[in-house]
């Protein structure tokens, strides 16, 4: 078992398990399918050019990349229904974190400014 294995099995699973919320997962091309993700409405990032911590409101979902195995890998265009709240939104980035997982920022559908 490598790290990226240990990781998923005894870090992003037990996340999710306790953070995750149900989502319909829609790729750009093919069926749509179920995942758990941790939905975030506030984001706390740091700006690339002065290293000062920013607070933004652009929600975002971290999601276990194993989870997409035998499905395309999420990318930017593809949308997504957070179950519990009814929210429609779309991929406007996506941030893999290296060790199987990955950040998706949001978007509304078909906004494109921010």
């Amino acid at each position: 078992m490598d790290w990226d294995d240990v990781v998923d099995a005894k870090i992003l699973t037990p996340l999710q398990k306790t953070f995750g919320t149900g989502i319909t997962y829609q790729p750009a091309v093919g069926a749509p399918f179920q995942i758990t993700g941790i939905y975030d409405k506030a984001f706390f990032g740091i700006d690339p050019t002065t290293g000062e911590t920013i607070v933004t409101t652009q929600p975002t979902v971290g999601v276990q990349l194993s989870q997409f195995v035998g499905q395309p890998q999420p990318l930017q265009g593809d949308q997504l229904l957070i179950l519990k709240t009814s929210e429609q939104w779309e991929v406007r980035e996506v941030h893999p974190d290296g060790h199987g997982a990955a950040r998706l920022m949001l978007n509304v559908p078909g906004q494109t400014d921010v």
